[in-house]
């Protein structure tokens, strides 16, 4: 099985590296032609601003939207998620072209400037139960997109509860954020719709390659056909968490 990772910027060879740990090899896309080639697709982080230019120098937006459209599997991480969603907020002035799909509206940079990066244990109990390991996945934010609202058929894989002193940007205005005296709780930061799969942390930027196993298992489930060697990867999980560092706050 080959998964295509688009290599344009960020960090596609992280996810090409997460892949290889599983036994899954990883086919990095830069043209339209090579998207044939592929039957999955994992749209990586990075700036999502540059990533756009590249792909519309590339003329990729058709070939990825017929991807999507024809209801192949595909994974977008941060600058990824914002890719997939119908509606963004928060873009620069002009805005960027979107390839559209996910039904959910994205804040672009909801958790602020690089510098305000970190990590956080989020509840992934689709995540656990299909892959095992702990309830809990360490993700790692970096200048972090948001998920401020979902569609019907949008399922919700894991949220994130803000603390009284998290900063955000001041221009959110979504309700669905918002308790009864007007503080932040919960925002989306994982959805699955379809054969399509979103989180707006970095799975690949950590030890853990369980988001990378449940993403072979979706295109497996799509008719693709898997290979056995990526069956599962909770049993692993507690040695590959020692082989590899993640981003430090």
């Amino acid at each position: 099985m080959a998964v295509g990772v688009l290599a344009l910027q960020g960090s596609f060879n992280e996810h090409i590296a997460a892949l290889r740990r599983l036994g899954v090899k990883g086919v990095e896309i830069r043209k339209p032609e090579q998207l044939q080639s592929v039957t999955s697709l994992i749209i990586p982080g990075g700036e999502s601003t540059t990533m756009a230019k590249l792909a519309e120098y590339h003329n990729l937006f058709p070939a990825l939207r017929e991807f999507v459209t024809m209801g192949k599997p595909v994974w977008g991480t941060c600058a990824g998620l914002i890719f997939l969603a119908n509606k963004a907020t928060g873009q620069k002035t002009g805005g960027q072209e979107l390839i559209g799909g996910l039904d959910c509206t994205v804040h672009r940079n909801f958790f602020g400037s690089q510098i305000q990066s970190f990590e956080a244990e989020i509840s992934v109990p689709e995540i656990a139960a299909t892959e095992g390991g702990l309830p809990t996945f360490r993700a790692i934010f970096i200048r972090a997109p948001a998920i401020l609202e979902v569609g019907p058929e949008v399922e919700v894989l894991a949220d994130i509860s803000l603390a009284s002193d998290k900063k955000v940007n001041s221009d959110l205005t979504s309700e669905s954020q918002e308790d009864n005296s007007g503080s932040l709780k919960k925002v989306i930061v994982a959805v699955k719709q379809g054969n399509m799969l979103a989180t707006a942390f970095h799975p690949e930027l950590t030890a853990d390659t369980r988001w990378h196993s449940y993403f072979v298992k979706m295109a497996s489930e799509a008719g693709i056909g898997a290979s056995n060697s990526a069956s599962t990867s909770g049993e692993h999980l507690e040695q590959q968490k020692k082989d590899l560092p993640v981003f430090q706050q």
